[in-house]
Parts: structure tokens; sequence; C-alpha cells
């Protein structure tokens, strides 16, 4: 005999069979104020690849169709890329594919509802263009909205699960300068010994201006073909996070993130040896084995009591409270107030995260050899670089000592610091679980990876809002 939940899902089965034709997409029966999904006034002139991901996700069985972008400035904001989101160009997991052995035999965790529909996303990006602020994306002064909306992921129930979205930088080639005075490379460059070094590596790939390859051959993206660990991009990632995500009832999610100075900061890359994703620290048993719960810089650098830089329950951490206040707005009239903002942070910004990572693979002269454990170059390079912003010694870059108007080691401007949205090449949404970790779990691989895709870049830009909301911070 069926049982009563074998036989619901029969039920539930047959009742959509009849609707299967309606659930690949074709959204132009979606409509929004008498007009199909792909007049509304956010997607009108988007791009004819973006448009149409939107309106099919916006066709499929869904909670929500894809997000109204509001204007947060009097005009419309501009969007100037995107990335289409998919699971084809990393090697299948447990995650997003059935594999025998492993885990045939029970339902799907993340991909595969709607009787198999394929897992796709759209990210939209756009400058909000506010009076007095950058509006070039290229400037990380420039405040940058994200809107994430994604068909096909389940939701997580078990042990605190998410998904979070990350942007994705690769490392690349600086130019050739002069060293410091210590002979160390100056900020975002390499030394003239550096690049001969890098020069012996693979095919002279290596060259200023290329993305950079740990084996100096032509660069490969993660690819459905990979298998990890001995056959994987040769890319080092710069991972910054779009914040966590979940499903609705209909398997689809929507996020918004907004990318500035107060939040263009990465996990510590000393966290990157103990995710497991760095061939062998598993089997050496270093998963978990430190982590940044009490901000410092790591290993090698300052360590702090948790008493004194640990979440303190009678002044919990907020590492939200950074944003200036401004004496001369009527809405938040109570001035700037540097000793209340949290200086208990555990990320870096996304340019001195580049750094650390320059030290690490390619300042093999300048800095320590590459023979040197990738560990200690790891542990070595994260101390040195937050050192050199780090006014007060107390291991901790805070907003203040980061400050993009303010400078830093020597009176540099303190821009060079972050990574501006043109800089992140690629996207990816990963399958976490509470490990304690700010890093990607088992990062910097792809092994926890659900959906990704790469950048698409619009130029010029195009309206993609509609009349303003009320929040214009």
């Amino acid at each position: 005999m069926m049982s009563k939940r074998k036989a619901a899902t029969a039920v539930a089965a047959a009742l959509t069979l009849g609707a299967t034709a309606a659930l690949s997409g074709g959204a132009e029966a979606v409509t929004q104020q008498g007009g199909s999904f792909t007049d509304r006034g956010d997607i009108r002139f988007l791009p004819q690849p973006l448009k149409d991901r939107l309106a099919l996700l916006a066709g499929r069985p869904s909670t929500f169709a894809p997000m109204t972008a509001f204007s947060e400035a009097p005009s419309p904001s501009q969007l100037f890329q995107y990335y289409l989101l998919d699971t084809k160009n990393f090697q299948p997991n447990v995650f997003t594919t059935t594999i025998p052995g492993i885990n045939d035999g029970v339902a799907p965790t993340a991909t595969g509802p709607n009787h198999d529909l394929p897992t796709l996303g759209g990210l939209r990006v756009v400058v909000e263009p506010k009076p007095g602020l950058p509006t070039d994306p290229d400037d990380p002064g420039s405040f940058v909205d994200m809107f994430t909306d994604i068909s096909g992921l389940f939701v997580i129930n078990n042990e605190s699960g998410w998904y979070e979205g990350w942007m994705i930088h690769d490392v690349t080639v600086p130019d050739v300068a002069a060293p410091r005075t210590d002979g160390h490379a100056a900020f975002g460059t390499i030394t003239a010994a550096d690049a001969a070094a890098l020069a012996k590596v693979g095919d002279y790939h290596n060259k200023p201006g290329a993305v950079f390859t740990t084996d100096g051959k032509a660069p490969r993206e993660p690819s459905a073909n990979d298998h990890w660990p001995d056959k994987v991009s040769n890319l080092v990632p710069i991972q910054l996070s779009l914040g966590a995500y979940n499903a609705t009832q209909q398997s689809d999610i929507h996020s918004y993130w907004e990318l500035n100075q107060y939040t263009n900061w990465v996990p510590p890359t000393y966290e990157l040896p103990f995710t497991g994703g760095i061939p062998g620290t598993f089997e050496k048993g270093k998963i978990g084995a430190l982590s940044s719960v009490v901000p410092g810089s790591g290993p090698s650098g300052v360590k702090n009591k948790p008493q004194v830089d640990g979440d303190n329950p009678n002044i919990p951490r907020d590492p939200d409270r950074l944003l200036n206040t401004s004496p001369d707005d009527p809405d938040r009239p109570m001035p700037n107030n540097d000793d209340h903002k949290e200086k208990r942070l555990r990320f870096i910004p996304s340019g001195l995260g580049n750094e650390v990572m320059l030290d690490v693979y390619l300042r093999t002269a300048s800095f320590e050899p590459y023979e040197h454990n990738l560990n200690q170059r790891i542990f070595d390079a994260y101390a040195a670089e937050v050192a050199r912003v780090d006014g007060n010694h107390d291991g901790i870059v805070d907003a203040v000592e980061a400050d993009l108007e303010g400078t830093s080691d020597g009176g540099q401007s303190n821009d060079r610091l972050f990574l501006p949205a043109t800089a992140y090449n690629r996207v990816a949404v990963t399958r976490e679980i509470n490990d304690g970790l700010l890093s990607p779990r088992f990062a910097p691989s792809q092994r926890a990876w659900v959906l990704s895709g790469d950048i698409a870049r619009v130029s010029p830009s195009v309206p993609a809002s509609i009349p303003q909301d009320g929040d214009n911070r």
C-alpha cells in the first residue's frame, strides 16, 4: 500500500504535469499594471540577455517576480554591469548533482525544483547617481546597488545553513616599480626582481596587466571538467560577500546588497588554510583549527583578548555601525562620531586583501620565497599588510583607519585600499554551513558552489530603476 506521504507526492506531481510548459519561462504573460513584465520601468532598458533572463525567471512558478529596483537618487540608477548565473561552469558536487554512491537515494538539497528545471539567476549592478558622490563605477567612492534574483534553489533547513553570494576579483599582475626603502614592493606593484622570478614560471604568462595564474600558463576559469584537487582553476580569487540568501516557498531567491566604502571589505585571508579548500588541509585535520572570532591580524600578527575585542554581550559587536552621519541632513541631525563606530572588525578592505595575495603569490623576491610554506606566507603577508594601515597597532583595520577620504602608510590615499565594483569579474553562490569562518566554505576552491557567472559590462550604462523609494542613505 502506498503511504500517505508517497500518495501526496504522486498527487502533487500529477497536478503539476499540465503546467509543465509554463515552467520554462515566457514572462510576457506576467503583467505589471497592464503591461508585460519587460515593460516595467527598471527592466525596459536593460540589455537583451539580462532582460530575457529576468523575464524567464518571472514566468516560472515563484513567490515573487524579480525584484523592483527603486532609485535612491533624483535620477535613475545606471546599470553598468551584470552577471547571468547557472550551474554549468564548475565541477558538479553533492549540492547540484546526484553522485552514485554518495547522495543517490536522498532528496536533492539545492537544485532541481519544479521537475528539474535548470537553476538560473541574474545579478544587476547599478550605480546610484547621488548628488555629491562619484557616479563613475571605477571610483571606489561610488555607491553601488546589487539586485540578485535566482530561480531553483531549495530552502535550507538544517544546521543554520544558508546560501551566500560572492563577488570575485581574480588577482592580476601589477606594474613594475621601484621598491620601498626596505626592499619590499610598493603598494599595488611588484619589483623588477619579482617580475624576473615570475618570468621563470610556466609559459611566461604572468606579465604586468595579465590575470595572474599559479602555473604561469593561460588562465583556466573553473570548469565542469575540473577534478579537485588535481585539475582545478589556476586563478587566485579575492572574494567579497554579497550577504546571506535563503529561498522562499517556490525555491526562488531575491537579495539586495549595497557596495560602498563601508561594505567593500573581504574576509581575513588567514582563515583560508582552515576552510578545507587548500589541498591537504583536511587530511591534516586543519578544518576549523583557527578562526577570526576574536579580531586580530592572525597567527603571525596581533592576537587580542576576547574580553577586549570579543563580542561583548553588554555592547554587541555591530559591523554595520560605520556609516558617517551628517549635521546638515535634517533626517539624521547627529554629528559624525568616530568614537562610536564599530572597532572590532574582522574583515579588511578589498584592496588590502588583494595586496596580501600579491605578497603570497607574486612577490617571491621582495616578500618571501615561493618555496616557503603557503600557509606561512599567508599568515606573514596578512600581518604585514594590516600593520601598514593599522594606526593603533591592535591588529585590526577599522573604518576610521581605512576611511576613503583619509591616508595611511606614509600619506598614501586610502582609495587604494578598495577594489572598484568593475574589478569583480566573476560571481559565485555557495552553500554555506555554520562553521564559524567568514571565508567561503572550502575557499579558495569551488567545492561548495551552486551557481556562478562571468561579468557582462554595459557601456554606455542604461537606466535601471523606477522612481525613488524613501531610503536615500
